[in-house]
């Protein structure tokens, strides 16, 4: 194929050089203003495997329990790195 198009264009090497370098660039072009544009909704890339919302109760209907004012959140398991060790 390429041999096909290095055949057809005319002159000597440098100006087919010149003129196959900028069908490239053209095609290039076309491809990331039209194509991939075109083509970027059908793609999967951009579903999330997460939705967000709202947190589930641990049994139905139970209230989702807010730490009262001045009172520390649960322990949740993470560990604070934002000091430095030293109290």
């Amino acid at each position: 194929m390429y041999g096909l198009i290095w055949r057809v264009l005319p002159g000597p090497w440098v100006s087919k050089f010149i003129m196959a370098l900028g069908l490239l660039v053209g095609a290039a072009t076309l491809l990331w203003m039209f194509a991939f544009p075109a083509l970027s909704p059908h793609m999967p890339f951009n579903d999330g495997a997460v939705e967000g919302g709202e947190p589930v109760p641990a049994e139905e209907g139970a209230p989702l329990e807010e730490p009262a004012e001045g009172e520390a959140p649960p322990e949740d398991g993470l560990v604070d790195d934002t000091t430095d060790g030293q109290g």
